[in-house]
């Protein structure tokens, strides 16, 4: 079984912004105020939305592939290809669950927790 990587993490209680600090490269030396960044909070609710989906589809397969595999169920020679589909099913399945979380938690690591409150972008960088 893959481990999933790392989820994005919400906004915890009581969790401060970053200290507040005067910018140097701002024309009149101001204190920056920072936000939670809104494009940050959107892939921890897709985080929280896809990994039980993901969970769900994963429980149930595996349950499908134990009755399969049980000789309670099958005693025939056509067992063997339904437990070699359920399989490649399964993996199949790991796969796509692997890349999804992947491309979530990758997404989030690119994108900032916090950003200025002046600013819309939702990139450090933008």
């Amino acid at each position: 079984m893959n481990v999933d990587p790392p989820a994005p993490q919400p906004l915890q209680p009581g969790e401060m912004p970053p200290s507040s600090a005067s910018d140097p490269f701002s024309p009149d030396g101001q204190t920056t105020s920072w936000r939670f960044n809104p494009e940050y909070q959107k892939l921890v609710d897709l985080w929280q939305q896809a990994q039980p989906l993901l969970e769900t589809l994963t429980a149930s397969l595996d349950r499908a592939y134990q009755m399969a595999r049980s000789r309670d169920v099958w005693d025939a020679p056509v067992a063997e290809r339904y437990v070699q589909d359920m399989t490649e099913w399964k993996n199949r399945l790991d796969m796509y669950r692997q890349s999804v979380l992947t491309a979530i938690s990758d997404l989030a690591a690119d994108t900032p927790r916090w950003i200025p409150a002046a600013s819309t972008a939702p990139h450090a960088y933008n």
